[in-house]
């Protein structure tokens, strides 16, 4: 299952499908492509507000398609520095670009070292994605 997912190497994971990039010094975060294949048609992307402080696998706002409305849960704790403002006006960026133009946020971390030992990295990612076809 986990083979039909892009999952790039260079990102860590949760189990509730968003994945974080370190970039200088910030993190972007956004839905694996797993998420956005599962939600389908991205109709709308709830996003917080700049400044907005973040804790570590709490809901920060909700992806919302055709099919259902879904959480975001934010990787790492932190302060909204940034938002993806495009998907206020192309949601479907979300799923035609999920790791690339259709990030959602980037923070700036406050626990960093401890809270990315508590995220999965891409093979532990993977290994996750092919246990849910089971």
């Amino acid at each position: 299952m986990s083979d039909q997912y892009r999952v790039p190497d260079d990102l860590v994971y949760t189990r509730e499908h968003e994945w974080a990039k370190t970039l200088e010094g910030v993190e972007r975060i956004g839905i694996t492509d797993y998420a956005a294949k599962t939600l389908n048609d991205v109709v709308y992307v709830s996003l917080p507000s700049i400044g907005q402080h973040l804790e570590q696998l709490a809901s920060f706002g909700t992806v919302e398609s055709i099919k259902a409305v879904s959480e975001l849960y934010s990787p790492l704790s932190g302060i909204v520095s940034k938002v993806n403002t495009e998907l206020g006006n192309h949601p479907e960026l979300v799923n035609k670009s999920p790791y690339e133009e259709g990030w959602i946020i980037e923070i700036k971390p406050s626990k960093i070292e401890e809270e990315r030992k508590k995220l999965l990295d891409s093979k532990q990612y993977r290994e996750f994605l092919s246990s849910l076809g089971k």
